[in-house]
């Protein structure tokens, strides 16, 4: 691993400042270890999921792993981008009545719900430049306007992978097919679901009944430029 002091400095920080904290939860390997660092450092932690549609087998597998481990049940929320697949009909009719959300609205419902103010977030600097920028230039690991900090923030993916073999941790099961944990409606994602996971692909295609036009266009190669396609971005 890296520098051992500075890889948990964020989270020492931040427990330093409070006892409660909230952890958005995908069950990719980022989100894996900001998790079980949050369970080690806080008194209470509360997890939430945001969901892309039907809670898929392999999500509730995941979710199943945490409240076993952790002893708490995750909250299971709308992500914002599943507003927008919905209210403007990707593969699928249109609803104008649904409204669009933001991520500040879905931090606003479950401070709310939970009365918990601090969300830990699992962006890394290595992520990218854009994450670097935001991480380093808006406050820093531990940002006291926003509310967040960044547990993972100077990790390397190795780092990262180390931990979790280390810790025994369960990743998302899916990202053995899809390289990541479940985010998109893109044509190699949803032709891995099928082709691995049958009955999560019937459930998806019960919400987005045209699903399977994605797949035929990764199939026979055809690009898909519909902006609305693009993979769910994590909150700036």
């Amino acid at each position: 691993m890296a520098a051992t002091t500075l890889l948990f400095d964020g989270v020492r920080t931040a427990a330093t400042i409070t006892r409660r904290v909230i952890v958005f939860y995908s069950g990719g390997k980022d989100s894996a270890v900001t998790l079980d660092l949050c369970a080690r450092y806080f008194d209470e932690v509360r997890v939430v999921f945001m969901q892309l549609g039907p809670v898929l087998s392999f999500q509730r597998a995941c979710l199943s792993w945490v409240e076993e481990r952790y002893g708490v049940a995750p909250l299971v929320v709308p992500h914002p981008m599943l507003a927008e697949w919905l209210r403007y009909g990707t593969y699928r009719q249109p609803d104008y009545e649904l409204p669009l959300i933001s991520f500040l609205d879905v931090y606003t419902h479950v401070r709310s719900v939970t009365g918990i103010w601090w969300i830990a977030a699992g962006e890394r600097i290595a992520d990218s430049i854009v994450r670097r920028a935001m991480i380093k230039g808006d406050g820093g690991v531990v940002n006291d306007r926003r509310g967040r900090f960044f547990p993972v923030a100077h990790w390397s993916k190795a780092d990262v992978m180390s931990y979790i073999r280390h810790h025994r941790l369960k990743i998302a099961p899916e990202s053995r097919h899809l390289g990541f944990s479940f985010r998109s409606l893109m044509g190699r994602d949803m032709y891995q679901i099928r082709k691995f996971y049958p009955g999560d692909y019937e459930m998806l295609r019960s919400w987005f009944p045209l699903v399977g036009t994605a797949v035929a266009q990764y199939e026979f190669g055809l690009t898909v430029t519909d902006a609305s396609m693009r993979s769910p971005q994590r909150a700036e």
